[in-house]
């Protein structure tokens, strides 16, 4: 079983990290049986107008488990921790027994094209530097990490991030992406903002 954390403007995907701020009893909860655990959390998006359901809000089927790589805990029992995504999963049910959610899930595993994903960087890079965009892109990071990296940092409607994650592998991944900068490079003259950390 893997504990659900639903938020409406985050999407974490593998490989990428995830600096959040614990505040709410059930989640300070969650996050004190996930230390005692496998430290795993499952980020998932919930779906428009889902915060307003009070106890469980609807939430997309796909989301993003996360490793609690750190943990500082407050003084007065709130925490600050920095998840690294780990695996795609698909929700096959939910526990609703406890004061949080947990979910039993699906893994998935991602096709793997180097080639396709190899095309699809330089693409990106085309589109992110040929627009005047100050955005520097990390020469040694492995391509896998750059879209998934990019799809989680760049500011694009939480919508359009879940699209991407819901990709069916790397390449589509890559692929959506630079349809989705292009698309952007239209509206905003080639800026292209971070969305701020949560």
């Amino acid at each position: 079983m893997v504990p659900l954390f639903p938020l409406p403007n985050v999407v974490l995907f593998p490989h990428v990290f995830l600096p959040l701020h614990i505040f709410e009893p059930r989640y300070r909860e969650m996050v004190r049986d996930a230390l005692a655990g496998d430290r795993i959390i499952g980020m998932v998006l919930l779906r428009a107008g889902g915060e307003e359901a009070a106890d469980n809000p609807p939430v997309y089927p796909m989301g993003c488990a996360g490793l609690i790589t750190h943990c500082e805990r407050l003084a007065d029992g709130r925490y600050n921790i920095v998840l690294r995504g780990l695996y795609k999963f698909s929700i096959l049910a939910e526990d609703r027994t406890r004061s949080y959610r947990r979910a039993r899930v699906e893994t998935i595993v991602e096709p793997d094209d180097v080639e396709g994903l190899r095309e699809g960087r330089r693409r990106l890079e085309r589109l992110l530097t040929g627009t005047g965009s100050n955005l520097k892109l990390p020469a040694g990071m492995n391509d896998a990490d750059l879209v998934n990296a990019l799809s989680q940092y760049l500011e694009f409607d939480p919508v359009e991030k879940q699209a991407l994650l819901e990709r069916s592998g790397l390449v589509e991944r890559c692929r959506a992406l630079g349809d989705l900068l292009e698309m952007q490079s239209l509206a905003v003259s080639g800026n292209f903002p971070l969305t701020p950390a949560q």
